[in-house]
């Protein structure tokens, strides 16, 4: 019988077991910080009903989609009514407004999942991704206050994780549109072609996005788009400079003004929740192409990377649920792609494998004294020690190499003489040193030998 190749699908990010346990370190890091601001978990269903998935909300994603039918119905003929979701925020915008009745508001969620889209296969890009999002949601209202403590999270997240400098972006959706207004471009549905284009200036350059509208498209005035381009130019450096060039930017509409106000409070407010001025900054190119942002939106970038593009992104929207019921639900929202971050960091080389999160491997010495061995490994794992033990006999030495492949620092001999006079032998394999130690203080030991090498793994 022919065997059948081994292989992944296209776009999935599977990885070895040391580089699993470093990946998992993200998420339970991006978790803790999530629950340090007083997000709650939940999680949805990996499918949703088609009708349910693709109601209008903008972007691309609803062309990516993976439809689910099982063979029965196949075989029926029939068309399959669930989808795998593509992101997470569809789903919440379902599950808000179906517990809605049962929820407290504001409510504060996290999830940490997986997603699904039909990406071009390529680097860097996946089908099946983790995303972790944090979402505040209101009922009838929800003050912008809110807005700022997003990025407040953002910062702890990244803080923590150590991957380098970085910068919080920041936008606002009616001070862009407000911007339109005053050079002509009024219509909704315009502002919104307008925007979008804007949103490409990164990936396409200030060219063509000139060029683009200037063309048949769009048709605007070369001075007018010589005035967008300005605009989106603007940046700041500090607080101060932030409302300096907000100050700048002149009298608008209505529109205008309330975008600018609510600009200002959020950036005040960040300072406030206690978020270094090096970290956040004014950038009015930020525009986020999904139609439902309404407000304050964020994107967050490597000052020292900035190739890897958003880390992590967001914004303020007006009405999460308008498809699913009558209830005016507004929210704020952010978005990491965990998976993509996570190889993008690797591949440069600001991550690296961990070690294995077993603790301490128990030898083998005597396969007569396989219990005295048994009962060392359960006393480790009562002290909360990850403990493996060797369940077959072999060399020692071929036991030390088996740990030092497998990332194992410590290493546990109980050999006859240890037996005897109640000691261990701990051997280090990153040291390559070995010291004895009384069983009775060996779990206390190892505590302290696994606290500092956690202190020296952390320092950069």
């Amino acid at each position: 019988m022919a065997l059948t190749p081994a292989r992944t699908p296209p776009g999935v990010l599977e990885l070895l077991p040391l580089d699993q346990i470093a990946f998992q370190g993200m998420l339970d890091t991006i978790r803790g910080n999530f629950e340090r601001f007083g997000f709650l978990p939940i999680e949805t269903p990996v499918m949703e009903y088609a009708d349910v998935l693709l109601t209008k909300s903008g972007g691309e994603t609803e062309r990516q989609v993976y439809f689910v039918q099982s063979t029965g119905a196949l075989e029926q003929g029939e068309k399959p009514d669930q989808a795998l979701r593509f992101d997470l925020t569809v789903p919440l915008a379902r599950y808000v407004a179906e517990h809605e009745h049962d929820l407290s508001f504001p409510f504060r969620r996290y999830q940490i999942q997986r997603v699904y889209r039909g990406e071009r296969a390529q680097r860097g890009r996946f089908r099946e991704f983790y995303q972790c999002d944090i979402d505040v949601i209101g009922k009838d209202a929800l003050s912008v206050r809110y807005d700022a403590e997003l990025p407040a999270t953002i910062y702890s997240v990244f803080r923590d994780l150590a991957i380098g400098p970085f910068t919080i972006q920041l936008n606002n959706r009616r001070l862009m549109r407000g911007w339109f207004e005053g050079l002509g471009i009024a219509d909704g549905e315009r502002q919104m072609a307008v925007l979008r284009e804007v949103d490409k200036l990164d990936k396409r350059g200030e060219d063509h996005v000139r060029q683009t509208l200037e063309g048949e498209g769009f048709g605007l005035d070369a001075d007018v788009v010589a005035r967008i381009l300005a605009f989106v130019q603007v940046r700041s450096n500090s607080l101060a400079d932030a409302h300096a060039r907000l100050d700048a930017l002149g009298s608008g509409s209505e529109t205008f003004e309330q975008g600018r106000a609510e600009l200002r409070e959020v950036l005040d407010l960040i300072k406030a929740f206690g978020v270094p001025e090096t970290h956040f900054a004014l950038n009015l190119s930020i525009a986020r192409g999904l139609d439902y942002y309404t407000g304050t939106v964020y994107e967050t970038t490597l000052n020292d990377h900035p190739q890897i593009g958003s880390i992590c992104s967001g914004g303020r929207y007006e009405n999460l649920a308008g498809n699913y019921t009558k209830s005016k639900l507004p929210g704020v929202g952010i978005s990491i792609g965990a998976s993509r971050l996570y190889w993008q960091l690797r591949e440069a080389k600001l991550i690296g494998t961990a070690t294995s999160s077993v603790q301490v491997l128990v030898t083998q010495m005597d396969e007569a004294k396989l219990p005295e061995y048994l009962a060392l490994a359960g006393e480790l794992r009562a002290a909360g020690i990850n403990t493996e033990i060797v369940m077959e006999p072999s060399k020692l030495g071929k036991q030390f190499k088996y740990a030092d492949r497998a990332g194992i620092r410590f290493v546990a001999v109980l050999g006859d003489d240890e037996i005897a006079n109640g000691t261990v032998t701990l051997k280090d394999m990153r040291r390559e040193d070995q010291f004895q130690v009384a069983r009775a203080d060996l779990a206390r030991t190892l505590r302290v030998e696994l606290e500092q090498a956690a202190v020296m793994g952390a320092r950069p």
